[in-house]
């Protein structure tokens, strides 16, 4: 009978194994030109909070757009991803804390976006925030409220 017990207990875990992987989410994040309230060149959404493990999908809704972390604002560690311009880019986030990225060719058009995974608040150190050009500088800082985090500086 314990033999027997085991043997089920072993197809059960084996029969769980392919779906373990299941429970992370992926989320879509589109690179547009105009966001839905008329922002010019914008990430929609621009802010999400997700959980470790979950993956996020950059689609190029218009050309001229791709993704880029911006590592010196983003958790320790953060590994540099880099997408090809008018290229769907997945990235799967296991460091908690703020991510921020950005669109190279509009970044001075403040187009650069705030990903928040799991609930801890680090990652954008505020001397490297305020090294942002002026508008990506102002959209960061409205992003981080939208998360409500104030950064100082």
């Amino acid at each position: 009978m314990d033999n027997l017990l085991k043997l089920v207990g072993a197809a059960a875990f084996f029969a769980v194994l392919p779906h373990a992987g299941a429970m992370a989410a992926d989320y879509k994040v589109f690179m547009k030109n105009k966001s839905s309230d008329g922002r010019p060149m914008q990430f929609e959404p621009a802010f999400i909070k997700i959980a470790a493990g979950d993956s996020v999908t950059f689609v190029p809704e218009d050309a001229g757009h791709n993704v880029e972390v911006i590592t010196n604002l983003s958790p320790k560690g953060t590994q540099e991803w880099v997408g090809s311009l008018n290229q769907e880019l997945t990235i799967t986030f296991s460091a908690e804390g703020f991510h921020v990225y950005k669109c190279p060719p509009h970044f001075d058009m403040g187009m650069i976006g705030l990903i928040q995974v799991g609930d801890m608040a680090n990652g954008v150190d505020p001397v490297e925030a305020a090294k942002l050009p002026g508008k990506a500088k102002s959209r960061l800082k409205a992003l981080l409220a939208d998360a409500g985090v104030t950064l100082s500086n």
